[in-house]
């Protein structure tokens, strides 16, 4: 087997030849992306309560949810490049550089 051929050396090396992203899984490994996607999250079923709250004439919920949203979506996606931007400074790079992430 391939595994088997394998050094403890090479064990923890990135498998560059498998792997087409320089971060890949980091949604799930960096915690830290997590709030900014929560707030993505919120801001799509915001858009979805406040479209329902239109259609049945609840024009109060309207303006709130109208407002929330796009706080909402600003935010997380503020915060999604904030991290992304500091994981990229701690490689020596910046947020444009096309490699990866």
């Amino acid at each position: 087997m391939e595994h088997e051929n394998m050094s403890e050396a090479d064990a923890g090396a990135t498998d560059d030849d498998r792997t087409t992203r320089g971060h890949a899984g980091e949604a799930i490994v960096d915690t830290r992306n997590w709030p900014g996607y929560i707030c993505i999250g919120l801001a799509l079923v915001s858009l979805g309560l406040t479209l329902t709250a239109a259609g049945y004439g609840f024009g109060g919920w309207t303006w709130i949810g109208a407002v929330a949203a796009p706080v909402l979506l600003i935010a997380g996606i503020v915060l999604v490049l904030l991290e992304r931007k500091r994981v990229k400074a701690q490689e020596g790079k910046s947020l444009t550089d096309p490699a990866g992430h």
